[in-house]
């Protein structure tokens, strides 16, 4: 089924039927994970078992058979653990049997260790064999921090989430080529938002150069917001999730210049979060260098979804789409080519959806895998 699939998107790939979900991102040029010396896969770890972390669980198994989850981390007792990962109300029933076993998940017949450890530093990542942990706690931002992980043996950390000072940050289809597996080892994924934005941001940059431009993420809830009004340091947080249009930050449009170097400083933006479980859009106004249109645009957007490094990582969109219907994409950015404006010749808009999601869980399964090819090939310091 996945195997003619072209970077379009049409209404009937709902969830559960969406044709690109279960396709692995197999390319050539990445050197994806092959037979490690002495046989093995890529042995990767989650730390963190909560929404991210249980969707990245998924995506590995799914996409990545030749990477082996050897071990999660987390403070939640196994027995809520495996509920939480054998029902999901985004994305429904874990699709293989979930069970429990002497501290361990069982999953589809397979036994995971499950580990409860507070110190980072004593976690057995040694002793297992770990090669990378995809750190997905939330608390372990900074490098110091996810360093924790190289400290008790792991080869490399897998942030999933922005980083002020990891030493890299890659958003998958745009910048991969910056991994340098000698100097780099504690590593960004961004956010959701940076992978939604920068790879069409990235196509429109090379063909019309942006000169500045903003940016607005209309963002499903997140579990830093409040079910009920409270009391909380920003009081747009303090309001009830469900109820409301919350205007707030994004560090989004900054870390553009992360990934993108050209346009470090050009960009800003913010997000509204809004009363959807998942699935959000981000749109982009940016004043170009050169002459264009919106039909040019779009143009450029759909050749550089159908082939090379963005193939199945962007697509383009034809049809009058909602939210909902992109939900269980495992694109990164999904284009919406009827919203994409022109004025004047040289000011542009383009909207693209994302899956905030399982589109984020799917990039971070295959930058673990990236990275883990590196380790097991033994490109590594």
């Amino acid at each position: 089924m996945d195997q003619g699939c072209r970077a379009r998107v049409d209404a009937s790939h709902a969830h559960g039927s969406h044709p690109i979900r279960y396709r692995p991102l197999v390319r050539t040029r990445f050197a994806w994970v092959g037979p490690r010396a002495g046989g093995g896969a890529v042995r990767v770890a989650i730390n963190g078992f909560g929404r991210i972390g249980r969707q990245v669980m998924r995506a590995l198994v799914e996409r990545q058979p030749l990477v082996e989850v050897a071990a999660m981390n987390d403070l939640t007792d196994l027995a809520t653990s495996a509920h939480m990962l054998k029902y999901d109300s985004n994305y429904g029933r874990y699709p293989d049997p979930v069970s429990t076993g002497p501290n361990a998940l069982v999953v589809g017949g397979k036994s995971i260790p499950y580990l409860q450890v507070k110190d980072w530093t004593q976690l057995p990542w040694l002793r297992l064999g770990v090669d990378v942990v995809i750190e997905a706690t939330g608390v372990g931002t900074c490098r110091e921090r996810a360093a924790a992980h190289l400290s008790a043996g792991a080869k490399k950390v897998l942030i999933t989430a922005p980083s002020r000072d990891a030493h890299v940050t890659l958003v998958l289809g745009v910048n991969e080529d910056m991994y340098d597996p000698a100097r780099h080892a504690v590593i960004s994924n961004a956010s959701c938002t940076t992978n939604g934005l920068a790879p069409a941001l990235a196509v429109v940059h090379r063909e019309f150069e942006v000169v500045k431009g903003l940016m607005s993420t209309i963002h499903a809830y997140t579990a830093t917001q409040s079910l009920v009004d409270g009391p909380r340091a920003d009081l747009h947080d303090a309001r009830a999730a469900a109820l409301n249009i919350v205007p707030t930050d994004t560090g989004a449009a900054k870390a553009i210049g992360l990934v993108i170097p050209e346009l470090n400083g050009r960009m800003h933006g913010g997000a509204y979060r809004v009363p959807v479980p998942t699935v959000s859009i981000v749109e982009f106004v940016v004043q170009l260098k050169r002459r264009t249109t919106a039909d040019a645009i779009n143009k450029a957007l759909r050749a550089a979804a159908d082939n090379g490094r963005l193939a199945g990582i962007l697509a383009v969109s034809d049809e009058p789409l909602v939210s909902m219907d992109l939900k269980g994409s495992s694109y990164s950015s999904i284009v919406d080519a009827g919203s994409t404006m022109v004025i004047g010749d040289d000011l542009a808009k383009v909207a693209a959806w994302y899956d905030n999601e399982w589109g984020y869980a799917c990039r971070v399964a295959d930058v673990a895998a990236l990275i883990g090819a590196h380790v097991v090939s033994g490109a590594t310091a």
